[in-house]
């Protein structure tokens, strides 16, 4: 079912859930004005349908001991696909990148990366992004604050005039 198919309970649910997830069935019954168990299958629903994809907890890096974010983007050489799959099972088991995807211009790929600091970032990339097969080059934004940080996805696109 498309976001336009759900009712505005559906929505308020998501939207709370968004915020906290480890608000108990019976908190957001509450909070949405429905009964325990409608709301408990509306979850089950949503969860089914795939609106709802995990919960998860939301960790301090920088208690963690990563101040800094950095965002790497990587240029890569004509692969093969056995090779592409290798790079991203690659991508996959390091965990300081965070997110990446693949895009379009002069570069290929942008991954999200974590670290503690910019010596140890440059060890990082010696270490690891750059024996990722294909790899040729690699740029880095290194980001000084952040203004906007959230997990919380718009639940319908902004209408324009």
């Amino acid at each position: 079912m498309p976001a336009a198919e759900l009712d505005a309970i559906d929505m308020k649910i998501l939207t709370l859930m968004q915020k906290d997830a480890s608000l108990t069935t019976a908190e957001l019954a509450e909070k949405v004005g429905i009964s325990q168990s409608p709301c408990w299958r509306r979850i089950q629903r949503l969860q089914g349908e795939g609106y709802i994809k995990g919960q998860v907890v939301i960790v301090d890096r920088e208690k963690l001991g990563f101040h800094m974010q950095i965002f790497a983007q990587v240029k890569m050489a004509r692969l093969s696909d056995e090779e592409r799959q290798t790079f991203f099972r690659g991508v996959e088991n390091i965990p300081e990148i965070l997110e990446c995807y693949t895009v379009f211009g002069e570069m290929d790929i942008l991954m999200k990366v974590v670290a503690p600091d910019v010596k140890w970032y440059q060890q990082f990339i010696f270490s690891s992004l750059m024996k990722l097969p294909g790899v040729q080059d690699i740029r880095s934004i290194v980001t000084l604050s952040e203004a906007k940080h959230t997990t919380a996805v718009p639940l319908k696109p902004r209408q324009f005039q």
